[in-house]
């Protein structure tokens, strides 16, 4: 493990964006760098780092953790449906095959907690008892687990929106999707999570909830994006869970509560990210990484943007 004091002086050499010359179109998301290249699509996982849908600040190797656990996840649920995964020749970057986006985030929850004004514990509290159309029994407490999992839709914002929530039903009768591909959605996320939940459970960790991206790629789906990160997923710790007190997170979660405690949940300027809290949370990344995969985590040469070039150059030229 990388010792804190690393991680802090690691933090001017995070990624902030990639500008490569040759590899077609560039746009950007909130943490990704995307070119359009030979028919395919390169996403170079930066260190930016977003929450309340806002780009909030970089993490030193968040990107890297973020790329090489994807693959992993990949790896191992490909069983249960198709994937987007080409190629990994850097620790950022990913090749993907070219999709057609399917316009909403499929959030599946086993748990009933969160910070944001979306999250299940936020509608919860204020008195909702159907959120999301989905009934919830009284009596619940914030991080207990839910009777079994639940999916949990929301929009895909754009420009900087904020990701409006919805019902399953609402999903059908807006016409977002087709009743027949969204039953095999719903069948794909709650197969992806229940995998995903017995893998986290032998590396210690609790998946709480975590949010697939689809889309179609030669009219199937696929799973697209990323796959049970600590940025697209709540992990908790099983020990502290079972203990007392508060669960310990592996994941997003730990910043956004910072942010929540200064008063900050995604409207007007944010607070600047503290260089301490940075460390913690890449610390807590990598941890991750190490205990779901079993693998030394191992940082990657830098300056990122002269291996990046290096490598995409060199895996073109062999193809």
């Amino acid at each position: 493990m990388i010792s804190h004091e690393d991680l802090l002086a690691a933090i001017p050499q995070a990624i902030r964006s990639v500008d490569l010359a040759g590899f077609g179109p560039k746009s950007s998301g909130k943490v990704r760098d995307i070119y359009h290249h030979e028919g395919q699509r390169i996403l170079v996982t930066t260190d930016r780092i977003s929450a309340f849908d806002r780009i909030l600040g970089h993490i030193p190797f968040r990107g890297q953790v973020l790329n090489q656990l994807s693959a992993w996840w990949f790896e191992r649920t490909a069983d249960i449906v198709a994937h987007h995964l080409v190629a990994v020749p850097d620790p950022n970057v990913t090749i993907a095959h070219e999709a057609e986006t399917i316009p909403v985030e499929v959030v599946v929850r086993g748990y009933i907690t969160g910070v944001t004004s979306t999250a299940l514990w936020t509608l919860y509290s204020q008195g909702e008892r159907q959120p999301y159309g989905i009934a919830l029994p009284d009596g619940l407490k914030k991080n207990d687990p839910l009777p079994q999992p639940i999916i949990t839709p929301t929009t895909k914002a754009a420009n900087g929106g904020h990701d409006q929530r919805l019902t399953p039903q609402e999903v059908l009768d807006q016409g977002i999707v087709d009743a027949a591909l969204w039953a095999q959605i719903e069948q794909a996320a709650l197969a992806l999570f229940q995998r995903g939940q017995e893998l986290a459970h032998a590396g210690g960790l609790i998946l709480v909830d975590t949010k697939y991206e689809f889309g179609l790629i030669d009219g199937q789906l696929a799973l697209i994006d990323e796959l049970h990160t600590p940025d697209s997923s709540r992990y908790w710790s099983i020990v502290s869970y079972e203990g007392e007190g508060e669960a310990q997170h592996f994941d997003k979660e730990f910043m956004r509560i910072w942010f929540a405690v200064q008063g900050y949940t995604g409207d007007g300027p944010p607070p600047d990210l503290p260089d301490e809290l940075a460390g913690m949370v890449a610390g807590r990344y990598i941890m991750a990484y190490e205990k779901l995969t079993g693998d030394r985590f191992e940082p990657a040469e830098q300056p990122a943007q002269q291996r990046i070039e290096r490598n995409l150059s060199a895996y073109y030229q062999s193809q």
